[in-house]
């Protein structure tokens, strides 16, 4: 499947809210909103993405123009950070992986950091396959799994 990314529209959000319910994509994500349900706080949480100069939020953009998911860079300067989500029906097919590369094109300070459930291997592969490299490990509370959980934490320096 080939990608592109383009700026976030209103009608992409009702797709992302749905893809961030996806109990194994909640699973897999690990860390994520106290209640993805909460529609009113999506809607909050996009709104100031959208309005910040400073994030990088692009939706990421399959054949016949739908909608597969989202990827951003966001924080401070010395500790910018990558995440994406990917609707579950496109796992596997390298999506993640190209939509992430396009994404260091329109960020291209270093260093960038990313972090993963450490048993999300699918996720460290895709930012390994990017050029990051593991620095690092943190245990924190994942919200969808209502308990702390290993992180695994990685760095793409140049």
């Amino acid at each position: 499947m080939q990608i592109v990314l383009r700026d976030v529209r209103d009608a992409d959000l009702p797709i992302f809210f749905a893809q961030m319910n996806d109990p194994e994509g909640l699973r897999m994500a690990a860390f994520t909103a106290k209640d993805p349900s909460d529609s009113a706080y999506f809607e909050a949480h996009w709104a100031r993405i959208r309005q910040d100069p400073t994030i990088i939020a692009r939706t990421v953009v399959g054949d016949s123009d739908e909608v597969v998911g989202n990827a951003a860079v966001f924080g401070p300067p010395e500790e910018r950070e990558v995440t994406y989500w990917i609707g579950r029906q496109y796992w596997g097919r390298g999506v993640a992986t190209a939509a992430l590369r396009e994404l260091l094109v329109l960020a291209p300070e270093r260093p960038l950091h990313g972090r993963a459930a450490a048993d999300n291997l699918a996720s460290i592969q895709v930012l390994k396959k990017c050029g990051f490299a593991v620095s690092g490990s943190d245990r924190g509370f994942a919200n969808a799994r209502g308990e702390e959980i290993d992180e695994v934490l990685l760095t793409l320096a140049d």
